[in-house]
């Protein structure tokens, strides 16, 4: 059976399922009620400093992005860090770890960009027993207006000086939570390395607007006849989420950096690519929010389910795999040729296919009488649209020409798969040769 024991910095936990520094984690009755149903670890929602209270505003204080089914996709947001007095949340932290040692229990932190600051809170949060801290400088609204969050996020230096102050003020692990809102992930990720961080997470949230009012001219959620801007997260944040980790694993300067993966994730198939793209383990805020904190249970029967037919014994063995198959364009083997084909007996006759490759596309697919499609080759560049579009799953598929066969498009042989490329100007290994 795959173990889905974790060790992540030297924080143990039954498996790598956390739930992010969110709502969720407020208070004690959510951490409680999360434990009970599986979660192998917490983030606490970002506790501030002693000093005047953080007020939310009270009314909506999330906006949203359905399918066409009513599911979920996104998720806006614009509550600031946690409300609730400092000490409250000291208690209550020490009396979870207490109960639950063999759960991981980390504390976000988010205080003004000042050495003081910093060292202040950090032997309190030491002294409740938790495992590590989370530096949050991510949050893109309302504490970013304070100069923190995404404001400390979005500056290499004042990343490296805050998480420095960290590392030389407690013993405990200290991870960076990583802001979206940068053009280039790598410039934190090795602020934070040269800091002496633990570890990164990410990503935090994507500063967004997801929808005006229109009766109203006021953008969504709206309080009173004002709204602002918040942070995106949910299944809609994944693809970004999977880039920004996958940029930091295979970076040679920052390979080493563990990576706490955080982005959409909603299912066991989800974890599974977060880890295998570099994280060492997971964590999770709008899956639960949207489904309940017993979502945890099929993610954890998913993934290990999965890695049993695979054979991977461990969460580390997973990890990391699909790093060495990321590329950059132009190292990609441009010999590779393959076509679209449609399965006949699933074609629901929709058209769907058509209509966009005829309209957008390739002209690549003939509709026949009786509605029946029929991809092309003489026009096929294999671009995926048609599978895309396809409402039917495996309807239409990709399919690789041996070698040796003449693609009818180009009207030139199909080499081995690896014959030319070894001399092939786009492979990295013959300039590295150069």
């Amino acid at each position: 059976m795959a173990d889905l024991r974790s060790e992540f910095v030297g924080i143990k936990s039954p498996n790598p399922f956390w739930l992010a520094s969110a709502p969720p984690t407020d208070k004690e009755y959510n951490i409680r009620r999360a434990f009970e149903a599986g979660w192998g670890g917490v983030v606490w929602k970002t506790l501030g400093s002693e000093g005047p209270p953080v007020v939310n505003v009270n009314g909506p204080r999330y906006g949203a992005i359905w399918g066409a089914d009513r599911r979920l996709l996104g998720l806006n947001n614009i509550e600031l860090i946690t409300d609730r007095p400092l000490q409250q949340n000291l208690r209550e932290i020490k009396a979870v770890k207490r109960d639950y040692p063999d759960r991981a229990v980390l504390v976000s932190l988010m205080v003004p960009c000042e050495e003081e600051a910093w060292k202040a809170i950090l032997p309190l949060v030491e002294e409740t027993g938790a495992d590590g801290v989370e530096l949050n400088f991510g949050c893109p609204h309302g504490m970013a207006e304070r100069g923190m969050g995404s404001a400390v996020g979005q500056v290499p230096e004042y990343i490296e000086m805050v998480t420095r102050w960290c590392k030389q003020t407690t013993r405990m692990p200290v991870i960076v939570k990583l802001t979206p809102n940068i053009t280039d992930i790598l410039k934190p990720a090795e602020a934070a390395q040269r800091g002496g961080a633990d570890a990164v997470s990410l990503i935090n949230t994507i500063n967004s607007i997801t929808s005006v009012d229109l009766d109203r001219m006021c953008p969504e959620p709206r309080i009173g006849d004002k709204g602002s801007h918040g942070g995106y997260c949910g299944p809609a944040v994944k693809p970004i989420a999977l880039h920004m980790v996958a940029e930091i694993a295979r970076n040679a300067g920052t390979a080493t950096l563990p990576i706490s993966g955080i982005g959409g994730i909603t299912t066991w198939r989800d974890a599974a690519e977060f880890l295998s793209l570099g994280a060492g383990n997971l964590q999770v805020c709008t899956a639960a929010m949207t489904y309940g904190f017993r979502v945890v249970q099929e993610m954890t029967a998913g993934l290990s389910s999965w890695m049993d037919e695979k054979g991977y014994a461990s969460v580390a063995e997973v990890s990391g795999r699909a790093v060495p198959n990321v590329t950059d364009w132009q190292y990609l083997n441009l010999n590779y040729t393959a076509k679209a084909r449609i399965d006949q007996d699933l074609c629901i006759q929709c058209g769907r296919c058509f209509a966009a490759c005829e309209d957008t596309s390739h002209q690549a697919i003939a509709m026949h009488p009786g509605r029946v499609f029929e991809v092309k080759d003489d026009e096929c560049v294999a671009c995926n649209l048609c599978v895309n579009v396809c409402p039917v799953e495996d309807c239409i598929t990709m399919t690789e020409l041996p070698a040796g066969t003449t693609d009818p498009r180009t009207g030139k042989t199909v080499p081995a798969e690896y014959a030319n490329w070894t001399q092939h100007p786009n492979n990295p290994a013959v300039g590295a040769a150069e």
